[in-house]
């Protein structure tokens, strides 16, 4: 356990780059201590990422949405929000190349703007990504169902869905390396269920010819008529897809000579699930046998019957196997990226029970920070006890984390026009960054007031009100116990007092060589 009551150091003199004790002393200069596994590598890091943004819960999760909303043009939503994502990456890439810590936004924020403004959006941030558990675990129970052949409840969903919380929790308990395998198995998982069925969907089981991709099909009936607003309502499910790489950043301090690492391993990330989502949206579209079914709400799982169509019946069971694997392997690192943002909160004794949820386990796993993310997760289960609750909790999940994305990029571009803020990291973009900051701040903001936007279509018919409501009214609900707990408790005030200040802009660019790319 650390020796102060914050978990914080004295900050030493800027960390030499490379030799086994580099990564430690770098920490050590950031004002902490080495108290979690730090064995790996860009490989590992990228895993990850990969697992959480995962091509199979991405598509699976939102392909039936995305069509029933706006037919098969939805698809044009996904490189929409890759490319608004691509500009995010950007700023986190600069932000993690200088300050490679666990918890990235509330580090950052406190850093960039001040300890009010950085335990806010770590608050927020926390938050979404416990909120983006329990969207994934609850995706997953259907296919549980399915894998045995029953037909499920929406109570069994949730019971099922707290099953899976525990069985991550547990996984994760026993420490990266563990982890690490589960989710290599499961990236081996999205390899066959992605990327190989994809392509032979498309290049050997095409039923539709690529102009399916201008057509509606009627589904802007559930729109008023309006195409711009089905397709508005596809890019904010479409936002789901591409919202994982940021768990790259929650094992930073786990992460061989993470501030070179980091940056890369996130756009790996990304844009190679980006590719494979693509890829295997266009290849179901066009290998359904009735894509106009889908909008009609009739097929609840699309991607299965594609695929059964193509390769016959045999394939349900061992479809939904591999699938499975994927969705866990998601939901454990996940999971594990939320418990590592709450260790970051708690050691410096600014998140609610800091003392028990800043503890870690001998096998170097934040044990408190998993209790605690499995807690908040399950509880937030209970939107769905009374009807199917899917594009209601994707749309909540992906408010949630959109709103941290837009904090954390507003931080930043503030943090420059104001001259406080230098990158001095590996990375450094220079006026380029600026403009691409600018614009990572216009997105995020549109696409959190898109995402937060009530939308009776994303819930099912007879659905109650609070789902319709659901992202507008969590992130309410997370917004304003920040700032009843900020202003009641005063956390931020912890970090006045003998925080470790970030090395100087100038000292740092010393110390560090530029690059302008991953």
């Amino acid at each position: 356990m650390n020796d102060t009551p914050t978990g914080r150091m004295p900050a030493d003199p800027v960390a030499p780059q490379g030799g086994p004790d580099a990564d430690a002393a770098r920490l050590r200069d950031l004002g902490y201590r080495q108290e979690l596994r730090r064995n790996l590598g860009i490989l590992g890091n990228i895993s990850m990422g990969f697992a959480v943004v995962s091509p199979v819960v991405a598509l699976y999760a939102v392909s039936m949405v995305g069509t029933t909303v706006a037919g098969p043009v939805w698809v044009w939503a996904l490189p929409l929000v890759l490319a608004g994502q691509c500009l995010v990456v950007n700023v986190y890439a600069e932000l993690t190349s200088q300050w490679p810590l666990a918890g990235g936004p509330y580090q950052w924020g406190r850093r960039l703007l001040g300890p009010a403004f950085g335990w806010l959006g770590g608050w927020v941030w926390q938050f979404a990504v416990m909120f983006g558990n329990t969207t994934v675990a609850y995706l997953a129970a259907p296919w549980v169902y399915a894998l045995f052949g029953a037909t499920p409840t929406p109570a069994g969903l949730v019971a099922v869905a707290v099953g899976i919380l525990l069985a991550c929790m547990l996984v994760n308990a026993y420490g990266i390396s563990i982890l690490r395998w589960f989710v290599s198995l499961g990236i081996a998982a999205e390899a066959v269920a992605s990327v190989l069925v994809g392509l032979v969907l498309l290049l050997f089981f095409r039923e539709h010819g690529f102009p399916l991709f201008t057509e509606t099909l009627g589904a802007e009936a559930l729109s008023g008529g309006s195409t711009v607003l089905g397709f508005l309502a596809a890019v904010a499910v479409a936002g789901w897809a591409f919202i994982g790489f940021d768990a790259c950043v929650s094992t930073a301090e786990e992460t061989k000579d993470a501030g070179r690492q980091v940056p890369r391993a996130m756009w790996w990330a990304l844009l190679s699930v980006g590719a494979v989502v693509i890829l295997n949206a266009m290849a179901v579209a066009l290998a359904h046998p009735q894509p106009e079914v889908v909008v009609a709400g009739q097929d609840i799982d699309p991607v299965t019957t594609a695929v059964v169509h193509a390769f016959g019946d045999w394939s349900d069971k061992p479809f939904v196997v591999v699938v499975l694997i994927g969705f866990l392997a998601c939901a454990m690192a996940s999971q594990g990226g939320a418990a590592r943002g709450l260790f970051s909160l708690a050691r410096d004794g600014v998140f609610p029970f800091s003392g028990q949820v800043r503890k870690v386990n001998r096998r170097k796993a934040p044990i408190g920070g998993l209790v605690a993310s499995t807690l908040i997760s399950g509880s937030a289960l209970a939107l769905g006890l009374n009807a199917t609750a899917i594009g209601s909790l994707i749309a909540f999940g992906t408010a949630a984390t959109y709103l941290p994305f837009f904090l954390v990029s507003l931080a930043a571009l503030i943090a420059r026009l104001r001259g406080s803020w230098v990158p001095s990291g590996r990375i450094r973009l220079g006026r380029k960054g600026t403009v691409l900051n600018v614009l990572a701040v216009a997105w995020t903001a549109f696409e959190v007031v898109n995402v937060c936007w009530p939308r009776a279509i994303l819930a099912p018919p007879g659905a109650p009100w609070y789902q319709v409501w659901a992202a507008l009214l969590g992130t309410a609900v997370v917004l304003g116990s920040g700032l009843v707990y900020l202003v009641a408790r005063r956390p931020h005030d912890k970090l006045r007092e003998g925080a470790p200040a970030p090395a100087a802009p100038a000292a740092e660019a010393a110390a560090l060589p530029a690059t302008d790319h991953p």
